[in-house]
């Protein structure tokens, strides 16, 4: 018996020891012996270069003292990244093998979870560590629905709306307009419409050379963002199955607001990005997403003899009138390959670090981004790090977190689900109506220089019969693609 007894309590002496071995946080690293980390990205320029000084400090100093090496590759730009991870997801010959640790978009994952690639990183994270970051941006990561995290949040984005302050001014005081009439998307095209007619005027000898005032980066965001203002999800999941939403009067409400004003020349979408065309003089605002700003310019460059110097404004993005305020959430994520313990516990061990509030902001301020933690979203703590760590910060890019973090904390962030054809349902909002636009500009523009009369053929354009047929066009290209 008291044998028994004393078994009994060695082993009671020991349950802690056990149980320890077997918790999901014990450290399976070992600083004598390092394990390499490989890592892919799509960091460019000033992104690039803040990017590996944040690598280098890891592996100096917590990559050192933990034993963890971080090597980083960038991979071309998004689309080229997305290409290696799906080559290599699919096993194609050449193709080298998944990365530990990579850059990815939401669909991009899902794809390559479906192959089972991916790590559930919630095993390295505690709720205590969840709980810290923004929760619209943790829940993104769950692209299953089987409360597994498969996307890490790194750095997002929302959209704002840039200004040519300069030109805007001079415009303002002739005809008598203020930002608050850029609160809405009506708003917005009616000074569209009003700006056209001024700078048609400055040249009166001249019929019909007015000057577009605004664009769009996003089409997707516009009507994803839009449908979901007038209070419809155009993709949602519904009973477990994904389902696609074209309520036509709202659908309509988004073509009245685009296609109608760029055809008109009131709106305008000519370079690679709308920042392209403020510094070419074509556009003086613009919606696009927050890490877009870096490149507003200081000048515009109308042609080889004429540019002037320019001031901005940062306004919040223009609403459907009536619509709820939607903030659009975007930007990629990390995932971690599915492997080993060692590694995917080593590269959670860089995500933790690279997300803490001190690290990430540095980041976020050179690669125009927001921070992830909830503690890092405030001006204060942007503000303490610039101090503390002496950054040169682009006024652009302050001025734009600025204006974020001031009603941060009232923002509504919304992404949309992701299925196996979320890429390319996007593709076609992206692209379906902007391309009509600018093809139906074009022969429109050749009309009118042939001599035809310029009211009565945009209202051949605008008219209810060809919203009905581009939507008829429009809903089974997108229902094609959704169905594949």
């Amino acid at each position: 018996m008291k044998k028994n007894i004393i078994t009994l309590f060695a082993v009671a002496l020991l349950l802690p020891v056990l149980s320890g071995c077997s918790n999901k946080n014990d450290s399976p690293l070992d600083p004598n012996s390092p394990v390499h980390i490989t890592l892919w990205h799509y960091y460019n320029a000033n992104q690039r270069k803040s990017f590996d000084a944040i690598i280098q400090n890891f592996n100096d100093t917590i990559g050192r003292e933990k034993g963890i090496y971080i090597e980083s590759k960038a991979k071309g730009n998004i689309t080229e990244l997305e290409q290696f991870l799906t080559d290599s997801a699919d096993g194609k010959v050449g193709a080298e093998p998944l990365p530990d640790l990579f850059s990815t978009y939401a669909d991009t994952a899902y794809n390559i979870q479906k192959k089972e690639k991916l790590c559930d990183m919630s095993q390295y994270f505690s709720k205590k560590e969840l709980d810290q970051y923004v929760k619209a941006y943790i829940d993104e990561g769950y692209i299953y629905g089987d409360n597994k995290l498969y996307l890490f949040p790194v750095a997002k984005s929302t959209e704002t709306t840039m200004i040519n302050k300069t030109e805007w001014n001079r415009f303002a005081a002739a005809c008598n307009v203020t930002y608050d009439n850029l609160k809405t998307i009506e708003g917005v095209c009616d000074v569209a419409e009003k700006y056209y007619q001024y700078t048609d005027n400055l040249t009166p000898n001249i019929p019909n050379d007015g000057k577009a005032f605004y664009g769009r980066d996003s089409m997707s965001n516009y009507f994803v963002g839009g449908m979901k203002q007038m209070g419809v999800d155009i993709l949602e999941y519904k009973n477990g199955v994904p389902t696609l939403n074209l309520d036509k009067e709202k659908i309509k409400r988004l073509w009245t607001n685009y296609y109608v004003p760029y055809v008109s020349g009131y709106f305008l979408a000519e370079g690679t990005f709308r920042t392209d065309d403020v510094k070419r003089g074509k556009i003086v605002a613009y919606t696009g997403s927050t890490s877009s700003v870096h490149f507003f310019p200081d000048k515009v460059i109308s042609d080889d003899e004429n540019s002037e110097n320019i001031e901005f404004d940062v306004l919040p993005v223009p609403i459907f009138n009536g619509g709820n305020r939607v903030n659009i959430q975007q930007g990629a994520g990390m995932s971690v390959t599915k492997s080993d313990r060692l590694h995917e516990y080593a590269a959670c061990e860089f995500l933790k670090w690279f997300t803490q509030k001190e690290n990430n902001i540095d980041f976020a301020i050179s690669a125009s981004y927001l921070p992830v933690l909830k503690e890092a979203n405030n001006i204060e703590a942007i503000d303490s790090v610039i101090k503390d760590k002496d950054i040169t910060v682009n006024p652009k890019t302050y001025a734009c977190m600025k204006d974020v973090m001031n009603s941060f904390s009232s923002m509504n962030f919304y992404t949309t689900i992701v299925f196996k054809n979320t890429f390319s349902c996007r593709k076609v909002l992206d692209y379906n109506l902007s391309d009509k636009a600018v093809a139906d500009k074009t022969a429109i523009d050749e009309a009118i220089k042939g001599g035809g009369d310029r009211n009565t053929i945009l209202s051949t354009y605008t008219s209810d019969a060809s919203f009905e047929s581009w939507y008829s066009a429009f809903s089974t290209k997108l229902n094609t693609e959704f169905s594949k």
